[in-house]
Formats: structure tokens, sequence, C-alpha cells
């Protein structure tokens, strides 16, 4: 059976859900990655430099720039999702991608044995949004199905975005 009424907060909780989620990115990710990168550097010798200095190089005004364009990312799905009643593949691909990136967030503190940034709401508000939102789309008829492929184009999708987000938040950072 299909309840095809959708309520709003499956589509515009993904902004929710995503600012609580870069809150806590922007409370400890510049700080946390300058006080750790020795040690991590020194755990994994095989990453490349070129990673390291990447890293090195984000400062407090570039990473809140960079949430900022992706705060624009995230509400223009959440928007693509409330216009289309949660049909719009951009709004279901970023709710998948935002659940994997929580999975990304808890393998990295595994990795790291530390709570990385983005850890800690990873479990609390990342992934169960994503699993509940994924439901309600599912009770209302609209979730399309996630294969293997979907899965990995999602964490592209993902990974792209980052990516653009940190590179205009550089420029940004840099004209102010």
């Amino acid at each position: 059976m299909t309840d095809t009424r959708l309520n709003p907060l499956v589509t515009y909780g993904l902004f929710l859900a995503w600012a609580v989620h870069d809150a806590e990115e922007l409370a400890r990710g510049p700080r946390w990655i300058r006080e750790n990168l020795p040690g991590l550097r020194e755990r994994f010798p095989g990453v490349p430099e070129r990673v390291w200095k990447a890293m090195e190089s984000v400062d407090e005004r570039e990473f809140t720039a960079a949430v900022g364009v992706m705060a624009v990312i995230v509400a223009s799905a959440a928007v693509a999702g409330a216009r289309s009643g949660g049909r719009s593949g951009f709004y279901q691909g970023a709710v998948t991608g935002f659940g994997l990136h929580g999975l990304v967030h808890l393998a990295q503190a595994a990795v790291a044995r530390d709570v990385t940034p983005g850890a800690a709401t990873s479990p609390l508000v990342v992934i169960p949004f994503s699993l509940w939102a994924r439901g309600r789309l599912r009770r209302a008829g609209v979730l399309r199905p996630v294969s293997a492929g979907g899965v990995a184009a999602g964490l592209a999708v993902a990974a792209g975005a980052t990516v653009v987000a940190h590179g205009v938040g550089r420029r940004l950072a840099a004209r102010f």
C-alpha cells in the first residue's frame, strides 16, 4: 500500500539534518585537522603527500565558505524534492549520498581511532534521517531502487560536490 502524501520533513528535513551535521563539522573540522595531521601522517605513510598538503591548507575561512556552498547544493536538492513530491532524482540521490556520507564519517573515525569531525552526528542524525526519509519515500511509492552502481555514483557525486564546494570556498576565502 502506498501513501501519496509526503510530509515536508521528508524533503526539507534533508537540509535540516545536513545543517545539524555540518554545524558539528564547522565546530570541529579545521582545528581537529591541525591537531591530528602530524599523527595521521605518521600512521599512514602511504597516503600521497598532496592529500596531506591539501588538508593542511584548509583554514577556517575556506572551510566555512565551503560549507556555505554545500548549503546551496543541499538546499537545492531539498527544494527539488519538495517540488516533485519526493520524486526528484537529484533529491533522492542527495538523501542516499547523505546517508552514505555518514557511513564514510564512521569509517574515518574507525581508521583514525578517534571521534573525527562529523562522526558524532552521523549515527545520531545523518544515517537515521536518510533511512527514515527513504522509508517514507518507499511508503509514498516514489522511491527509486538503488543498485551497487547507484551507490558508487552517489558516493562519487558527494565527493565531487565536496571538491567543488572546497574549490569555490577557497576562492571566496581568498577574495574576502
